[in-house]
């Protein structure tokens, strides 16, 4: 009786770990400071990202994937919590995320996962206790896969610093030259800005390094077969017109998925998706609840099936960062809408932007006369409090049709929307705008009250 009872012990052993063993890992790379197409799978022509490139080839890359704010610590609050950087506690730049704010990651721990952040944090002490290891170590991310307990699924954030600004040179073996730079229109083309643009490029060749090695560390585990991979950027390229703005090249993000057998290898969606959804994605994949205090929904059935739709609109809101803001957006699948509730300040990069060689020139270009208007955008005061663009005919968003005839019906449909998600969100303008923290020409901190 004892041998059987040891048997049947065993057995029942066995089948928890079994099961345990059937849950799927889910790994998050999140790039800081990358543009949705600044990598070969979306079509860069020069940059090196070969496992990126890979990554999509072995699975899904959606086309129409937006963040909820085109700022670091707002847009990983976002990440975490499922909600809108408004409805998290800590909507700007560098406040700390609220304890009592409920995240996906401690769900996954409670339900038996092993959870774990290595990289950048950003996201305050108080996060710290919702993941079994956090590890603010940049690339430790091999050895961190390599110590994980072996007999639980595990969840991994990991998150780069690298494309952020400073950059240095020699980032890696071969960098890129001046002359693969892809100068966006909005930006201008001379060799300050070219070779800006190739320093940015060899971050994302290094970080594409690490993505590979990771890879490799779970094949030589076996758990490849069973892992979840998403790659997103918390927010646009740290350039004049892009990080910190809700346009696309602000809050479009490179969002590429692989799950084995599960994904079809290859493909590609046009649905829109958004980062506020990324929370609702994990807890279906395993199998969780999502519960209403999460404001997205999961993107599993476009997973499985790339060809459905999926969401209507995606929302994005910019608030402070650096500088004095306030502006919200909203992109459908041919239109994006914008509303610049603080339309008497410009639209200034981010600090570290303002001190880039890129901007420098900009602002000699500005003074002389010599920047078009198509490029001045960073300089205009007052700004519309509308703006309005098509797609389809102007993929960079150049052209302000807010007062166009022929567009008042999308314009009226999607200021409706915009307002209803407000309304619904409880998003509402602050009562005190609070003052900028920084020079808006030298990028140098200004002496300011902190504030609460």
């Amino acid at each position: 009786m004892t041998r059987y009872f040891f048997i049947l012990l065993c057995l029942i052993t066995l089948a928890i770990s079994a099961s345990a063993d059937e849950r799927p890992n889910i790994i998050l790379f999140i790039a800081d400071d990358m543009a949705w197409n600044d990598c070969g799978a979306y079509g860069h022509p020069h940059i090196k990202t070969p496992h990126l490139d890979q990554l999509a080839k072995d699975g899904l890359r959606v086309d129409n994937a937006m963040l909820t704010c085109s700022s670091c610590s707002p847009s990983r609050a976002s990440i975490i919590t499922g909600r809108y950087p408004h409805n998290t506690g800590a909507h700007q730049l560098h406040i700390p995320l609220p304890g009592e704010q409920i995240t996906f990651v401690e769900k996954l721990k409670e339900s038996g996962y092993y959870t774990a952040s290595a990289g950048k944090w950003h996201l305050g002490n108080e996060t710290v206790p919702k993941f079994d290891s956090v590890n603010t170590k940049q690339f430790e991310w091999v050895k961190t896969v390599k110590e994980r307990p072996r007999d639980k699924p595990f969840f991994f954030w990991f998150a780069f610093v690298d494309p952020h600004r400073p950059y240095q040179e020699d980032t890696i073996p071969e960098p890129h030259t001046a002359d693969t730079a892809v100068v966006p229109p909005f930006l201008p083309d001379n060799s300050e800005t070219r070779e800006d643009l190739a320093m940015y490029y060899d971050e994302i060749t290094r970080l594409d390094g690490v993505v590979g090695a990771v890879q490799e560390e779970l094949k030589n585990q076996q758990v490849a077969e069973n892992t979840l991979i998403l790659f997103i950027s918390d927010n646009g390229r740290p350039f004049p017109r892009c990080k910190t703005t809700v346009y696309d090249s602000g809050v479009k993000t490179p969002w590429i998925v692989k799950w084995p057998g599960k994904i079809p290898a290859g493909s590609t969606s046009d649905a829109i998706m958004s980062s506020v959804d990324i929370a609702a994605t994990f807890l279906d994949v395993a199998g969780l609840s999502v519960g209403e205090n999460f404001m997205g929904k999961s993107c599993l059935p476009v997973f499985l099936k790339p060809e459905l739709p999926f969401r209507k609109y995606a929302f994005s809101e910019h608030n402070w960062h650096d500088f004095e803001d306030f502006s919200r957006g909203i992109r459908s699948s041919r239109y994006r809408l914008v509303r610049n509730y603080y339309s008497d300040v410009p639209l200034t990069p981010p600090a570290d932007a303002v001190r880039s060689p890129t901007y420098i020139k900009m602002i000699e270009l500005h003074a002389a006369g010599k920047l078009p208007k198509s490029q001045s955008i960073c300089f205009e005061a007052p700004r519309r409090e509308w703006e309005f663009y098509d797609l389809d005919s102007d993929p960079f968003e150049m052209n302000n049709m807010i007062d166009d005839p022929n567009y008042e019906k999308p314009v009226n449909k999607l200021k409706a929307a915009l307002a209803r998600w407000q309304k619904e969100t409880n998003d509402v303008l602050p009562d005190e705008r609070r003052a900028d923290g920084f020079d808006r020409v030298t990028g140098e901190r200004l002496k300011t009250k902190k504030q609460k």
